[in-house]
C-alpha cells in the first residue's frame, strides 16, 4: 500500500523508440537508491511511445517495484532488432517497397495500413510479457492511483490520453488534449509507440492512432490531472543550451537527417517546452501573495519536478554499435543516409540491438547515480547518518 503523507509523485516516461533503453538504466539506479520498503514510489504512471511501455511494465508490477525494473532490464539488455520489426530481407523489404508503392500511387491500391517496417514482432513480445489484468488489481490493492497512455489521432487531430484509475479520477479536455478513461490494453501500447511513417497506425475504438509524441503539446498535463503534485520526468533527448554555435552547412541534407530532425521536433521539443513553462508558472506563484491566491479560488500550486536526461550525444553511441544491425537494415537506413554522422539520429530511434541497448542503459544509470542525493531527497527518503550509499554496492 501507498504509505500516507509520502508526496503523490507522477513519473513521466515519454518517447523516442530505441532511446527509452536509457529509461531502464535510470529505472535500474533509483531501484538500487530507494529503500527496501519502498513498494510504491510512482503512484501515478505516465507513458508515451516507447515509454508508455516501460510505463506498462512497472504499472503491472506497481506492488513491487523493484521486480518491474529487472522486467525491464532483462528485456532492454537482450533486444534484437528483430524482436521490434521483422529485419529478414523479405520481411523488410516487401513492407518498404509496398510503401513506396503506396506513395507513389497515391494509396489507391492499398486497404491496409502503410508503414516503412513490419512492427507485428513487437506485439508478439508485449502479449507474451505483459498482463493488462495485473494494473487493475494494482490499483484495487492501492499501489498504483493512475496509469496512462498517449497517443496521437490520426482523424481528430488530437492528443489522446487514456487513463487506468482510482475511481474519483475524472476525464478532463482541453485545446488538442483529452483524457479518457479506459483500461489499458496491447493496442494502446502499440498505437503509442507508433512511430509515424516507420510503423503502421492502430484502430481503437472508431479511429486510427498513432505515436503520442506527435501533437502532445503539453506532455507533463497527463500527471497533474491525475493528481500528481511532484514530477520525475525521464526524458531520451540530450537538453541543448539555449544559445547553440550555428554552423555553415553547404551540403544538402539526407532525408535521415531530414527525418531525424522531424522526429527530434516531435519527441524532445515539446516537452521542453512544457517544462520551461511549468518553471516560470512556478515563479510567478513564487511572487503572488497567499492571500491573493486563496481569493481568486483558481487552483494554482507550485509543481516540484525533476528531469533526466542523457549527458551525452546518443547519435555518437549509435554509430559506435551501428554493425550489430541485420544487413538488410543496413543496406535499408544506408540508402536514406542513416549511417552517416549527419543523418544518425534517425538510427537513435532504431538501432533495437543489445550493445547500443547497453550502452544506453549504462548511461542512465550513471546519470542517475550523479545525483542521487537529489533525488532521494526529491522522492521523499533521506539517508540515514553513517550509512552507506547503495551506489557503493
Amino acid at each position: 500500500m501507498l504509505e500516507k503523507n509520502r508526496p503523490r509523485t507522477g513519473l513521466i516516461l515519454t518517447g523516442g523508440g530505441a532511446r527509452a533503453a536509457y529509461q531502464a538504466g535510470v529505472l535500474r539506479a533509483l531501484a538500487e537508491l530507494l529503500p527496501a520498503e519502498a513498494r510504491a514510489p510512482f503512484p501515478i504512471i505516465c507513458g508515451t511511445s516507447a515509454g508508455a511501455i516501460n510505463a506498462a511494465v512497472l504499472a503491472v508490477d506497481a506492488g513491487d517495484f523493484r521486480h518491474g525494473v529487472r522486467r525491464l532490464m532483462m528485456v532492454w539488455k537482450n533486444f534484437r532488432v528483430h524482436h521490434v520489426y521483422r529485419a529478414d530481407p523479405w520481411g523488410a523489404l516487401s513492407n518498404s517497397m509496398r510503401w513506396v508503392f503506396t506513395v507513389l500511387t497515391g494509396g489507391a491500391f492499398s486497404r491496409r495500413p502503410v508503414s516503412l517496417l513490419d512492427n507485428s514482432p513487437l506485439a508478439a513480445l508485449l502479449r507474451r510479457h505483459l498482463d493488462f489484468s495485473a494494473v487493475q488489481r494494482a490499483i484495487d490493492a492501492g499501489d498504483l492511483t493512475a496509469f496512462s497512455v498517449t497517443c496521437s489521432g490520426y482523424t481528430s487531430g488530437q492528443s489522446v490520453t487514456f487513463f487506468q484509475g482510482a475511481p474519483e479520477l475524472q476525464p478532463w479536455q482541453r485545446a488538442r488534449r483529452i483524457g479518457v478513461p479506459m483500461p489499458i490494453a496491447l493496442e494502446h501500447l502499440l498505437a503509442s509507440s507508433a512511430l509515424p511513417f516507420i510503423f503502421p497506425p492502430v484502430h481503437i475504438n472508431r479511429a486510427y492512432f498513432g505515436d503520442g509524441s506527435m501533437r502532445q503539446i503539453a506532455p507533463v498535463s497527463p500527471a497533474l490531472h491525475l493528481g500528481a503534485d511532484r514530477l520525475l520526468v525521464i526524458g531520451v533527448g540530450r537538453q541543448l543550451p539555449l544559445r547553440n554555435e550555428r554552423v555553415r552547412i553547404d551540403t544538402h541534407p539526407s532525408l535521415a537527417q531530414i527525418a531525424g530532425h522531424a522526429l527530434n521536433s516531435i519527441f524532445l521539443d515539446s516537452l521542453e517546452v512544457d517544462l520551461e513553462r511549468m518553471q516560470r508558472i512556478n515563479r510567478t506563484i513564487e511572487m503572488v501573495p497567499q492571500d491573493i491566491l486563496e481569493r481568486t479560488h483558481y487552483p494554482l500550486h507550485q509543481v516540484d519536478f525533476r528531469v533526466i536526461t542523457p549527458s551525452e550525444e546518443l547519435e555518437r553511441i549509435a554509430l559506435e554499435h551501428v554493425d550489430e544491425l541485420p544487413r538488410t537494415i543496413r543496406l535499408l537506413l544506408g540508402s536514406v543516409g542513416a549511417l552517416q554522422h549527419s543523418g544518425s539520429n534517425l538510427l537513435t530511434y532504431l538501432l533495437f540491438e543489445k550493445s547500443y541497448c547497453r550502452a544506453l542503459i549504462q548511461l542512465g544509470y550513471r546519470d542517475t547515480m550523479e545525483r542521487r542525493d537529489d533525488l532521494l531527497e526529491f522522492l521523499g527518503y533521506q539517508q540515514l547518518p553513517g550509512t552507506s550509499s547503495p551506489a557503493g554496492r
